[in-house]
């Protein structure tokens, strides 16, 4: 973002800049909400949209302050509805955080190939719609952040995560581009790549505690990650702090994608 609330620098008594304008795409999801949430307490006017109007209803009671939009990532035109209305709204955008997805674990000749297709939608193709639209109004501002999620199978040789990983893949070649894209109009684009995250999108690989250890053994750290934890470093990434930072996937997955550590004897 190129204003916060918080900026460094201003001095006593000065007009405080107004506030950072952020639309979170999936807000309603355990990443989406808990970016809402921390970018709320800290000053910023924040909108989101997602799919179930039920789901955005009770986080709007929760967050008053919050501007929702009912819209289906998959779909480009509903998408730019929503980054259209958001504009309309508070006068402009700028951060577009993207946290559409899914999960598929299941090897290449188990995959369906409507999963294949439904898995690039919700992941790459979404991310895709998303970026497009956020471009449009920060091209006529000073420029923008875009972060999207991007996964630690992307990064990692993880088994029977082909169709996953495929589809994170796309999103970090994604970023790496349109940052260079974009970089001379002043709009960063980055991407946070978390391993599994506790969040009702991860429950069923979290069902029972034979399972949730199995998964805290495969990270380093030995345990699972929350989304206030991913959260926060988007939120990170969206903040003057970082206005130097752009066509970065920043992992954040417990050392799940680069580390080895000597196994336990």
């Amino acid at each position: 973002m190129n204003s916060h609330p918080n900026s460094p620098g201003s001095e006593p008594g000065a007009a405080s800049a107004p506030a950072p304008v952020v639309l979170i795409a999936g807000v309603t999801g355990g990443i989406g909400a808990a970016l809402a949430r921390q970018l709320t307490a800290a000053g910023a006017a924040v909108a989101g949209y997602a799919r179930s109007a039920e789901k955005l209803a009770a986080l709007s009671a929760e967050l008053p302050g919050l501007f929702t939009v009912e819209a289906d990532a998959t779909q480009p035109a509903q998408v730019e509805a929503a980054v259209a209305a958001t504009v309309a709204h508070f006068g402009r955008l700028d951060a577009y955080v993207h946290t559409v997805g899914s999960i598929l674990i299941k090897p290449a000749h188990q995959t369906r190939p409507e999963e294949w297709l439904r898995v690039l939608d919700l992941n790459l193709n979404s991310a895709f719609y998303g970026l497009r639209a956020a471009l449009g109004p920060m091209q006529t501002q000073n420029g923008g952040s875009i972060v999207l999620v991007s996964s630690v199978a992307a990064q990692a040789g993880l088994p029977a995560h082909e169709a996953i990983a495929a589809a994170k893949g796309g999103i970090d070649g994604l970023v790496r581009a349109a940052a260079a894209s974009y970089a001379p109009r002043n709009i960063r684009v980055n991407a946070v790549a978390p391993g599994l995250v506790d969040t009702p999108l991860a429950a069923p690989l979290l069902a029972s505690e034979a399972l949730r250890a199995f998964s805290e053994k495969m990270h380093p750290l030995g345990r699972i990650g929350r989304p206030e934890q991913v959260a926060s470093l988007i939120a990170w990434l969206l903040t003057p702090d970082a206005d130097w930072v752009t066509g970065q996937i920043y992992s954040i997955d417990g050392g799940l994608a680069h580390l080895r550590p000597r196994p336990k004897v």
